[in-house]
């Protein structure tokens, strides 16, 4: 039988996952730096990459990305962060992700498929896909 988690942890992580979702990158990052794991993922699988990339913020993506994240990690759904980042039509997200090694053909769907679906030609251009 396992132990039910800590509140104080449960709250702490809490705290980090809101703090990527608001694009927080020195507050983020400061954690991160202190031994919070880069690639933290909360309950469904997102890491603080795709909650930061989901939700527009560039800077906190790249920040996290410069301290080892993984740029393509997949959530409990099958999705990358620049998949997400495609689906909310988030330019600048994009571009850091593709600079820090994010692979367009990743997840399902996956960055390429999304941008098929969404007609966004520029996107598969930008992405090598025609």
């Amino acid at each position: 039988m396992s132990e039910a988690p800590d509140p104080e942890v449960v709250e702490l992580a809490t705290k980090i996952f809101d703090l990527a979702r608001q694009g927080q990158a020195e507050e983020l990052v400061a954690y991160v730096d202190k031994g919070v794991p880069a690639n933290l993922t909360n309950d469904r699988g997102d890491s603080l990459v795709m909650l930061a990339a989901y939700h527009g913020h560039a800077d906190a993506v790249r920040a996290l990305l410069a301290r080892g994240a993984d740029v393509n990690r997949i959530n409990d759904r099958g999705q990358t962060p620049l998949a997400g980042a495609v689906f909310k039509g988030e330019t600048e997200v994009i571009k850091a992700l593709l600079e820090g090694g994010a692979d367009p053909a990743a997840g399902t769907p996956s960055a390429v498929e999304t941008a098929r679906m969404f007609g966004k030609a520029e996107l598969l251009e930008l992405f090598g896909a025609h």
